[in-house]
């Protein structure tokens, strides 16, 4: 595999990210006392960052990678809605495409950080459905741009963009243009999905999907994989296994090992998982080659605190030595 000419073809894919985007603070601080009003710890504030989560956070990673991304989700009228646009114009997303509902605030999580460990967490948001003039938007904007498409992402985060009716005729107008649609999904309405192309659960997803106790070892996520895939009708199942890496699911098993490097914070992988396997379909990859760039491109960004973009250079070098190996 030429890993330049790879980058090179992801540079020009067309990808569509479509979901619930959030605002990610970090309050980054030290604790050095305790507070005399209540038994909590101070925390003496030294910086504050304001970063794209979810969907957003998706669409950054495809973005960095140099693929034209367009970004379909959800705000509030409020300040979190001015600076999720200014960071999305600042990625290279024209925010073009989110839809303004003014029934709700712009989904927000506010971490609270002391030395790289979270505090807390202060989340800002709306759980219920989008109502049906949000959900006839979303689907007129996808519509528009699928002749120009490579790949469709539907992530995920059961803040009420992704509702029954946008999910069924998303797949159904894709599967129509015969554009590959991946999805990133959550628990509730899991089984939503039918007839996608690549389906992207975790573990605990998959066990609380088919009501059942899974241990993190092949046997079982292989008979899992087998009953999930069974149901949801789709071309390739993805599992990312934590520390265990990914199992790939379509008319056998692959098992790709996560990549052996240090890990200071979880947060976001999934995202970026999605996202290079997206490009990687797109340009033309196997989902095997997809999700070995992806398990990569993971561990990379697990190196760093909070939600980041994967860093093309890092990926370059990590592809490099593993494919070289």
């Amino acid at each position: 595999m030429d890993i330049d000419t790879l980058f090179k073809a992801f540079r020009k894919c067309r990808i569509a990210v479509i979901g619930d985007l959030m605002l990610d603070k970090y309050i980054f601080g030290h604790v050095s006392r305790i507070s005399p009003e209540y038994p909590v710890p101070v925390v003496d504030v030294t910086r504050q960052e304001f970063r794209l989560g979810g969907a957003a956070n998706v669409a950054v990673n495809t973005r960095a990678m140099g693929a034209e991304t367009i970004l379909i989700g959800v705000t509030g009228a409020d300040a979190d809605a001015h600076s999720v646009r200014q960071l999305l114009e600042d990625a290279g997303i024209a925010p073009e495409h989110i839809v303004t509902d003014r029934s709700r605030p712009t989904t927000s999580k506010t971490r609270i950080l002391s030395q790289n460990h979270h505090i807390t967490r202060v989340d800002h948001e709306k759980r219920t459905p989008v109502d049906e003039h949000i959900e006839q938007e979303i689907i007129r904007k996808i519509e528009e741009k699928l002749d120009a498409l490579d790949a469709v992402i539907l992530e995920d985060y059961n803040k009420g963009v992704l509702t029954p009716r946008v999910i069924r005729e998303v797949i159904a107008l894709a599967n129509r243009h015969k554009v590959p649609v991946l999805v990133d999904p959550k628990l509730q309405g899991f089984f939503n999905y039918q007839g996608c192309t690549v389906f992207k659960p975790n573990l605990s997803e998959i066990a609380a999907s088919l009501g059942t106790v899974l241990t993190n070892n092949s046997e079982d996520i292989e008979k899992a994989c087998r009953e999930l895939k069974e149901k949801m009708e789709c071309r390739d199942l993805v599992v990312t296994r934590s520390e265990k890496g990914i199992t790939i699911c379509n008319d056998k098993f692959t098992h790709i090992p996560a990549a052996s490097l240090e890990v200071a914070d979880v947060s976001g992988a999934g995202d970026t998982v999605i996202a290079i396997l997206a490009l990687g379909i797109a340009a033309g990859l196997s989902i095997t080659q997809s999700a070995e760039i992806a398990n990569l491109a993971a561990g990379t960004v697990c190196q760093e605190v909070g939600a980041v973009a994967v860093k093309p250079e890092k990926l370059r070098n990590a592809c490099l030595a593993y494919f070289s190996g």
